[in-house]
């Protein structure tokens, strides 16, 4: 059985796995699903149809699952998946998605979200990736795996947010930001390669030549957007494909326009 607080409130319905740990005034509605080894610290509420995977560390006074804030919503059914292993901290809100894209909001696994973190409606966020305290995302904010977003940082409605970048302290991200890239100041702009997340990532000396090869012909050669991405394909075959690849799908799905 669950270890539940007397003091909780947990929905008959809800389905808690054997090893999930419910701490004191906590409240769990009845289409809360939530996987072994998750643990929901004291007066967190987590409401809708929300799924949460295992080993999950939710600190105190997080509300979960609750409906989009958008004037738009009529109260159709949307979901909140949540991956394993995230840690997140005090005072966070997760909303559930909207059917202006596929009614889920999702947040994948091993995910290190600090206090006061707002994430909106239809956000989509990889795995691995730390979001910093007061970090705000918009509805529809897509972002990669890796990526670090800056303390008291607002990211725009619909922007994307590559792989391994990292956006610094108190940005205003109104586009998108490529992904392997720093982007910091105001106004935001995109500094250098993220070279010490590469590193520490195990990035191959090849891989990291090809990144700041990517990085110089869209953001210092002054090319247009089209003949980076001519560009960027004629790099391929120095070890780095795989990297190359994840930029050109970037930059093809980016409606917002590019951080430069």
């Amino acid at each position: 059985m669950a270890s539940i607080h007397p003091t909780a409130i947990v929905d008959p319905k809800a389905e808690l796995a054997d090893s999930v740990s419910v701490g004191p005034y906590a409240v769990i509605g009845p289409q809360v699903r939530v996987g072994e080894g998750t643990t929901i610290g004291a007066h967190c509420v987590i409401e809708g149809r929300t799924t949460i995977g295992r080993d999950n560390r939710i600190y105190q006074f997080n509300s979960i699952g609750a409906m989009p804030q958008d004037m738009s919503h009529a109260g159709e059914v949307t979901e909140l998946v949540i991956g394993d292993r995230n840690t997140i901290r005090e005072f966070c809100t997760f909303n559930t998605g909207t059917f202006k894209e596929q009614g889920v909001t999702r947040i994948g696994s091993d995910n290190w979200i600090m206090a006061y973190v707002h994430i909106a409606h239809d956000v989509q966020l990889g795995d691995r990736t730390v979001l910093a305290n007061n970090a705000t995302l918009a509805g529809h904010v897509h972002v990669g795996d890796w990526a670090v977003i800056g303390g008291l940082t607002g990211v725009h409605q619909f922007v994307h947010v590559g792989a391994h970048s990292m956006i610094g302290f108190q940005g205003h991200v109104a586009q998108d930001v490529a992904p392997f890239m720093t982007a910091d100041g105001s106004p935001l702009g995109v500094r250098a390669v993220n070279l010490t997340g590469l590193k520490r990532r195990g990035f191959s000396d090849e891989r990291q030549r090809a990144i700041r090869q990517m990085h110089k012909l869209i953001f210092r050669n002054s090319l247009t957007l089209e003949q980076a991405k001519v560009e960027i394909e004629s790099l391929r075959g120095q070890g780095a494909d795989e990297d190359i690849q994840t930029m050109k799908d970037f930059l093809a799905a980016s409606t917002r326009g590019l951080v430069r």
